[in-house]
């Protein structure tokens, strides 16, 4: 009887020790998956307004050259921003991205455009399939003369996106990611006169349909909705838990 008084007494003090316990750590953790679920709504928010501002810019009137240097000057964003430009396109030293698009396997041909005042533009001229590598089998495309390009400026990348994306294997003249300065360095363009951001042409058709431009895909994940309704629902279930928790405790 007495060793059953002394385990009974013994677990009465562990229940306590946990309660109290709990009433510590609760509301710590309901603070903390609070925090998380207000984080996600705040990161909606600014997600909501960068896409607002990408589909502004994308479908504003094109701006020149000149406009998007000012822009960047300022510090102003210039990334899918719609824009025009004329030049002649150096076939000879187009560069080659590897891609898939429509779900089908090649590259994207990005082509230095040489402007009149002596500059250089990389422009993404769009699409080819795997096996229309090879510039002279798609000879229709590669229009010569003066040229005016509509499309989207793109940011260039300061570096690799991940550890994981391969280096680029210039030799191949197959590039993994958009290294503007070394795309430009590879085909022996001046780096002082090269523009620091490329242009992706749209879709308007070429001669034998090669490449295929309009490529530019404006597809930011958007999922802190989600996030946030699972942190807060998560902070409801704790609360619901310690409650029943409690109620339990009361009746015994």
């Amino acid at each position: 009887m007495a060793d059953s008084r002394l385990n009974e007494a013994d677990h009465e003090g562990r229940r306590t020790w946990r309660f109290w316990a709990a009433l510590v750590l609760v509301p710590v953790a309901l603070v903390i998956l609070l925090s998380l679920g207000t984080w996600q709504v705040n990161r909606l928010h600014w997600k909501e307004s960068l896409l607002a501002d990408i589909q502004e810019r994308s479908n504003a009137a094109p701006v020149d050259v000149a406009a998007l240097e000012r822009l960047m000057a300022e510090g102003e964003a210039i990334d899918y921003r719609h824009a025009t430009v004329a030049g002649r396109y150096l076939h000879d030293k187009e560069r080659h991205f590897l891609a898939t698009f429509g779900g089908q396997s090649g590259f994207y041909i990005y082509t230095p455009l040489e402007l009149e005042d002596g500059r250089y533009l990389l422009v993404n001229r769009g699409f080819v399939p795997y096996d229309r590598k090879d510039p002279a089998s798609r000879g229709e495309g590669q229009i010569e003369g003066l040229q005016t390009v509509i499309g989207l400026a793109r940011a260039e990348l300061t570096e690799k996106p991940s550890s994981l994306v391969p280096d680029n294997d210039e030799a191949a003249n197959i590039f993994y990611w958009k290294d503007l300065s070394r795309m430009a360095a590879s085909v022996d363009l001046p780096a002082d006169r090269v523009l620091p951001f490329f242009l992706d042409a749209d879709s308007t058709p070429v001669a034998g349909g090669l490449p295929k431009g309009g490529v530019t895909q404006i597809d930011l994940a958007n999922n802190h909705m989600q996030y946030a309704i699972t942190w807060y629902g998560l902070a409801v279930a704790l609360v619901a838990v310690t409650v029943a928790g409690l109620f339990r405790r009361k009746t015994r």
